[in-house]
């Protein structure tokens, strides 16, 4: 799977990332994610680099100083609407199997650069097929309103 891009869903304005299969099918698989998370992997994926580590990236330092890789990231089912995935560590002690939310295993994948996976019964269930070609400047304009979603997102949007 690859990451498509990070979506927001009208009119609801709830941020998606999108998987999409690299070989077969094509097929699509939304994820409905909060904002921060939406933020995070868009800004992994654009190349922006905080000036201080922000949680995704300080859990990558954490790997980095305990001496664990991220082999695979795997969205594994859902359940009642809501998705769950796998973080597949190497360690010194062995492999480690982690259960995350799809939306920070993704982050943590597109800063590390783990492949990842979604199981077949998954993209069975869940995953939609993709049109033959999605039109460069429809993808651009769903790009653009996400950037503007994010330049207009303050931190008291995100009380409780």
């Amino acid at each position: 799977m690859e990451v498509a891009g990070v979506r927001v869903e009208l009119p609801a304005n709830t941020p998606m990332v999108v998987l999409r299969e690299q070989d077969g099918r094509h097929r699509l698989l939304p994820i409905m994610i909060g904002s921060p998370e939406a933020s995070a992997i868009h800004n992994a994926l654009e190349g922006i680099v905080p000036q201080r580590p922000l949680t995704h990236d300080l859990v990558v330092n954490l790997f980095e100083a305990l001496g664990a890789q991220l082999e695979t990231v795997v969205v594994t089912e859902v359940r009642e609407h809501t998705f769950y995935a796998e973080l597949h560590l190497r360690t010194a002690a062995g492999e480690l199997v982690v259960s995350s939310r799809p939306s920070d295993a993704l982050a943590l994948a597109v800063r590390t650069g783990t492949p990842i996976f979604a199981n077949e019964d998954l993209l069975d269930e869940a995953a939609l097929d993709a049109p033959d070609e999605i039109a460069e400047q429809e993808e651009e304009a769903i790009l653009d309103e996400f950037r503007d979603f994010l330049e207009e997102i303050k931190p008291e949007d995100f009380d409780a």
